[in-house]
């Protein structure tokens, strides 16, 4: 059935089985890894539901660097144009005629039309995003389904938004999770992710009582306080017998029929302190910090760099000192190196980025996994670098590069994931860094994803690269590559 089922676009035969095998159950993972295009499988599955009358209102839960994808890409993409619908998001700051629409459209919202709510997962944090969520899924649950997207994202059961995305969840009749990795510290990370898709799903209603079955705990006491502590884990082999029947699993390995590049872009929101400097320096090409420091502009070319650090969270003032501020470019990016499952590539065109990278990364996964190849690193250094990182039983996981020093001649096909921290204008620059690891002895597909703070340089960077691959196109005959696709606004 599911092969002469209509879709927007084709599904790939990994797709076919994963509707095949989940698309009319009440709960259903989809645990497929990034680039194997669980997406599209959910909207696929939301049209079938849709088609045959069983749902009229879908809610889609996902991060914040990911939430603006749906909205702008995938549904666009791959939701069923047959399907009339309407697509309506959360935005936490709203101006007046936001507001004005947004009560208008819940109070009378469309009956012959069905509807889509986007919602990011870091809004159930706060109470009142969860009442809305609370209210319109009350309106909705009974012919609703509600998926969410990078579902480890509620892995923590004592979490407040894990607490409100539950009690949302259970109104529904149907129920999706989502992502790449559903184990990224231990397998206790499934029990939320599976209690989203129904209480008792796992044979234990208490996170407790699951831990006790299937982690090993030691009693310990510090001072006055005692407490349980896991030191191993016991019956995987029954915990994923049990999972099986609810969920489907899929590897990039296992799709031979997915396109050898797959790309992909992560939204990053700037602090509000990113968007005043920001603004400073495209308006008036000057920024006066607190300190009294000034940060100049003198020309278009240096204005531009200035606004694409300003996104890093770095800068250098006039008198040659370093500032720095928060920025969640560094959060987002260490959340994808989670869900990659081997070697990574990051690049950045900035010096600072690299450094910072590295320690991050060094700090959050307890080892020497990440290492530096830019200008500073000596030629004993980089040979060093390219052997342990080729070495698949090296500790070394992550390169973190500068495009222009290390995205020339190097063979790093040990990667298959790369990831694009800081872009800048140079074509070359780029098409040379993405071969690296796509090249003879490269036996994945890559995944490239790019990190864009939305309304900033960094869209116009990609369009004018995009600009630059479709005249190359034109003029050497070729077929335009489908990467770095920004939505129309």
């Amino acid at each position: 059935m599911i092969s002469q089922e209509q879709f927007k676009t084709k599904p790939y035969k990994h797709q076919i089985k994963s509707l095949e095998l989940g698309w009319d159950k009440p709960s259903f993972a989809l645990f497929m890894e990034m680039g194997t295009g669980k997406s599209k499988v959910l909207l696929d599955n939301i049209t079938m539901l849709a088609r045959r009358k069983k749902i009229n209102f879908a809610f889609i839960i996902a991060p914040k660097g990911v939430y603006r994808n749906w909205i702008d890409k995938e549904i666009p993409e791959h939701f069923s144009e047959d399907v009339e619908h309407e697509c309506i998001f959360w935005k936490s700051n709203m101006n007046q005629g936001e507001k004005k629409y947004w009560l208008n459209f819940w109070r009378n919202p469309p009956q012959d039309k069905f509807i889509i709510f986007v919602m990011n997962v870091e809004a159930f944090s706060t109470t009142r995003a969860f009442k809305n969520a609370d209210v319109i899924s009350s309106m909705f649950a009974a012919k609703g389904l509600i998926a969410l997207d990078e579902s480890t994202t509620i892995k923590n059961p004592k979490a407040k938004r894990t607490k409100a995305l539950l009690k949302i969840a259970n109104k529904f009749s149907y129920k999706r999770v989502l992502t790449g990795s559903p184990v990224t510290n231990s397998p206790l990370d499934l029990f939320s992710q599976c209690e989203f898709l129904g209480t008792n799903m796992l044979g234990y209603t208490s996170y407790y009582a699951f831990r006790a079955r299937y982690a090993v705990l030691n009693s310990r006491q510090m001072g006055n306080h005692s407490f349980q502590q896991v030191v191993g884990y016991r019956h995987i082999d029954e915990l994923t017998r049990k999972i099986d029947e609810f969920s489907f699993r899929v590897l990039k390995d296992d799709c031979l029929d997915l396109p050898k590049k797959i790309y992909t872009s992560r939204y990053v929101y700037m602090t509000s302190e990113q968007i005043k400097m920001y603004e400073d320096i495209r308006k008036k090409a000057v920024l006066m910090l607190e300190n009294d420091e000034f940060v100049s502009t003198p020309s278009m070319i240096t204005q531009m760099l200035r606004l694409q650090q300003i996104l890093s969270g770095h800068l250098k003032s006039d008198d040659g000192n370093m500032i720095t501020f928060p920025t969640r470019r560094l959060d987002e990016l260490l959340e994808i190196c989670d869900e990659a499952p081997n070697k990574v590539i990051i690049w950045s065109r900035f010096r600072y980025d690299i450094i910072s990278i590295v320690k991050a990364l060094n700090s959050k996964y307890k080892g020497n996994v990440a290492k530096s190849f830019f200008g500073d690193t000596s030629d004993n250094e980089r040979q060093e670098i390219v052997r342990d990182f080729q070495d698949m039983n090296s500790e070394l996981r992550f390169m973190v590069g500068n495009p222009s020093t290390a995205g020339r001649g190097l063979t790093l096909t040990a990667a298959n994931t790369v990831i694009y921290y800081a872009n800048d204008f140079n074509l070359e620059t780029r098409m040379q860094s993405e071969d690296r690891c796509h090249r003879i002895g490269q036996e994945d597909r890559v995944t490239y994803i790019d990190l864009i703070c939305e309304g900033t340089i960094d869209e116009k960077i990609v369009k004018s690269l995009t600009g630059k691959i479709k005249l190359s196109a034109q003029v050497l005959g070729e077929n335009i590559k489908e990467w770095l696709k920004i939505p129309k606004k």
